[in-house]
């Protein structure tokens, strides 16, 4: 059994005080590693199931191959590593506003280290997922790349936001933006932990050709019951 707890690395950020601490959870026998963010819990390893799903969802909405991904929001790593799962995959670029989530996967510190030297279709870049798609898109060397789906698990939900400036990006013109970055059907996937939103659903179908809303169910040791988060799928028109 290892140590009940280990605070693995510590740092101040723009946004808060961000942690990555490991320890040992009795209920169910097994490390868990957890990221916090000042006073809130962020993410999980014992809560991944909708993490995988965000990335699964997307790329099962997808036909062929050789597809280009961005993923935003890196965190512990299971949503991109879902991802680069999929051998059709081409390419992956994951985009983070915190230098110091990229330093654990590059340094190995979490249980999914999700890196370049660990799968050389994979890029990590550092920078506002959010800027970037409201700017000239997620490839610095390439302004305006295409992608063939875009995923992001970054805030809690479209109206429990990190940072209020994140906004704009939840509003009919964003997701029309966003759209844009996409192939002709191209999949926009997003994680939440809000149930279904009505009105975020309407702003997507004004802005997509199709829209999907998935609830996603898992079990909570915790509480003795299922939880669930919710994703939504979003494709652009085939032409």
């Amino acid at each position: 059994m290892s140590a009940r707890f280990e605070e693995i690395d510590w740092s101040p950020t723009p946004i808060g005080d961000i942690s990555l601490r490991r320890r040992f959870d009795p209920v169910t026998g097994s490390d868990v590693y957890e990221v916090k963010l000042g006073d809130d819990f962020l993410m999980s390893s014992l809560f991944t199931v909708a993490e995988v799903e965000v990335a699964r969802l997307a790329l099962a909405a997808l036909e062929g191959h050789g597809f280009d991904v961005v993923v935003g929001g890196l965190g512990l790593g299971y949503t991109a590593q879902t991802v680069l799962d999929d051998a059709r995959v081409a390419s992956l670029i994951v985009v983070d506003t915190l230098g110091q989530v990229i330093d654990w996967h590059e340094r190995g510190l979490v249980p999914v280290s999700v890196s370049a030297s660990s799968d050389p279709r994979c890029r990590l870049v550092h920078d506002d997922f959010f800027a970037m798609a409201a700017a000239a898109g997620f490839d610095p060397a390439v302004p305006d790349r295409r992608f063939h789906a875009i995923v992001v698990d970054i805030d809690h939900s479209p109206k429990h936001l990190l940072d209020p400036g994140n906004a704009g990006f939840y509003e009919i013109a964003g997701l029309r933006r966003l759209a844009g970055r996409l192939h002709p059907g191209g999949v926009f996937s997003l994680w939440s932990n809000d149930p279904p939103d009505a009105d975020f659903e309407a702003s997507l179908a004004q802005a997509f050709a199709t829209v999907t809303t998935e609830v996603v169910s898992f079990p909570n040791p915790f509480q003795d019951r299922e939880s669930t988060n919710t994703v939504y799928v979003a494709t652009t028109a085939m032409s």
